[in-house]
């Protein structure tokens, strides 16, 4: 199975039915959320005897998804590869809305998110970031034919559009920064029935996100060219990543160990990725780093990385 309910010895905490079980085990268990395991453990120890790594996914493709009951998708991909070089040889996943991602994770309802999340600074602010994994651009999905002639941010605000979001993703907040009008919906799939029904003007995503959605559906929609957005002229450099609660800094080192030894490799990176519709253009930009995403400096950055970027100047 690909899906896990939480498991009962480490996530006992919320499978507990009264406030009288809930006080007994804050009061006895060393296996609250980010403490670690049993008998002063570390997590790792603990995902390596378990075997078996939780991770919440939004079942947005081609980055975590289900397929006919499988878990799979890029990101899932590199977690394979990564936890299984960790000595955790299983990966099963929560689906979970965008939004409460985090607050599942913080509430120890499973061990990482894997989503391909952006690196945010509010949301360093709550939890611990894995280095870059995948780069991003945004795109538009629209009625065919591209009516409001959408080719980035700016123009969806210079056509008074109203866009479908996904709720607490990375494209509301440009929609909120532009005072773009916007309806917030909980999956993909939900944002293009809003186009094709005519509630929403667009549908903001990544590119990537939205191509692989057009590919698998029969409504008269298109994708616009992939864009960096800009807000107040400054490009917003985007790169996704695995996502663990606070606290557990080993545990994310110990990941990114084993990552930095696949994106030093862009044949491997591909190799992992790829059948899932990425390219080179989603490879991780060599200098961008969870700590400068973190501190939310975008304007530097790209000053900074602006040839590895392609952008100009």
């Amino acid at each position: 199975m690909s899906t896990s309910s939480v498991r009962p010895l480490r996530r006992a905490v919320f499978a507990a039915g009264s406030a009288l079980t809930l006080v007994a085990l804050a009061a006895c268990s060393s296996t609250a959320p980010n403490q670690g395991g049993e008998d002063g453990a570390s997590t790792l120890e603990q995902l390596q005897e378990d075997g078996t790594v939780t991770v919440a996914f939004n079942g947005e493709e081609p980055y975590s998804y289900e397929d006919g009951g499988d878990l799979t998708g890029a990101t899932i991909a590199l977690d394979r590869e990564i936890f299984g070089a960790l000595g955790v040889e299983n990966v099963e996943g929560v689906q979970t809305e965008w939004n409460s991602l985090i607050p599942g994770l913080t509430a120890g309802r499973y061990d990482t998110v894997s989503a391909g999340m952006s690196i945010l600074p509010e949301r360093c602010e709550q939890a611990l970031f894995s280095d870059p994994e995948i780069m991003y651009t945004t795109a538009f999905m629209v009625p065919e034919g591209n009516p409001d002639k959408l080719t980035d941010m700016q123009s969806a605000k210079d056509a008074g559009v109203k866009l479908a979001v996904l709720s607490g993703a990375i494209e509301s907040g440009y929609a909120d920064e532009l005072e773009i009008e916007k309806i917030e919906v909980g999956e993909a799939q939900d944002g293009l029935d809003a186009v094709t029904s005519g509630r929403a003007d667009a549908l903001a995503l990544t590119g990537i996100s939205l191509r692989t959605l057009a590919e698998k559906s029969d409504a008269p929609v298109e994708v616009t060219d992939a864009f960096v957005a800009e807000i107040d002229g400054v490009p917003q450099i985007g790169a996704g990543a695995e996502v663990f609660p606070k606290g557990e800094e080993e545990l994310r080192d110990a990941y990114n160990e084993e990552l930095a030894k696949i994106t030093a490799d862009k044949e491997r990176w591909l190799e992992i990725v790829e059948p899932f519709g990425f390219t080179e253009a989603e490879y991780p930009v060599e200098g961008l780093t969870t700590e400068k995403l973190c501190e939310g400096d975008l304007e530097s950055v790209a000053k900074e990385l602006a040839p590895e970027l392609g952008l100009d100047g």
